[in-house]
């Protein structure tokens, strides 16, 4: 069975990011007992990851690259914000253990939707954020396997339906490596 719109495709994937002398280093990659899995076609994944993807059949191996426009885009200052301190705290007091420069923290925008940002640093008054994707800015290159491609059963869209908080829709990238649904990949959720 080919991939199509609506197939439930599970994939084992190399994902590898170029560095400064423009070489490909690994980033990550999934193991054997937790490959990524996703539907087709329903915006869980990357536009150009998902068109990489389109017509290929279980047992195909391929790699493919994505400069940054066509992954997570570019980098912007303007998505590097104060946000004031009171944010952060509890009863006036920061923890410390969960908010600290280079932490990864969950925000909700304006709309509800759900950004995470990286601590950039912590004055006295405001706390620095980071709302570009870890990957904004990359290049990257793929290499995958495809280990199965079929219509998902009712189970799964629920199953799938539960693990990105119950709208894949909108799902965002939780931290830098695959949990095995649509809740946070690099490569896939956007």
């Amino acid at each position: 069975m080919q991939i199509t719109e609506n197939k439930l495709v599970t994939v084992q994937y190399e994902l590898f990011v170029k560095n400064s002398n423009g070489s490909f280093e690994l980033m990550e990659a999934t193991v054997p007992e937790d490959p990524l899995k996703y539907i087709h076609g329903v915006g869980m994944m990357l536009p150009k990851f998902e068109e990489q993807l389109t017509g290929k059949s279980v047992g195909d191996k391929f790699e493919f690259s994505l400069a940054a426009s066509d992954a997570y885009g570019e980098r912007s200052d303007d998505n590097v914000i104060d946000l004031p301190l009171d944010v952060f705290t509890s009863d006036g007091t920061l923890d410390e253990e969960r908010f600290f420069p280079g932490a990864i923290v969950p925000l909700v925008d304006t709309n509800g939707d759900r950004i995470n940002a990286e601590i950039v640093k912590i004055a006295t008054e405001a706390v620095t954020v980071d709302l570009n994707h870890p990957l904004a800015g990359e290049d990257l290159l793929f290499k995958v396997r495809v280990l199965d491609v079929h219509t998902p059963t009712d189970d799964e869209l629920a199953s799938m339906h539960s693990s990105c908080g119950g709208d894949c829709s909108g799902c965002g990238d939780d931290h830098h490596h695959h949990d095995g649904g649509c809740g946070g990949g690099c490569c896939g959720c956007h």
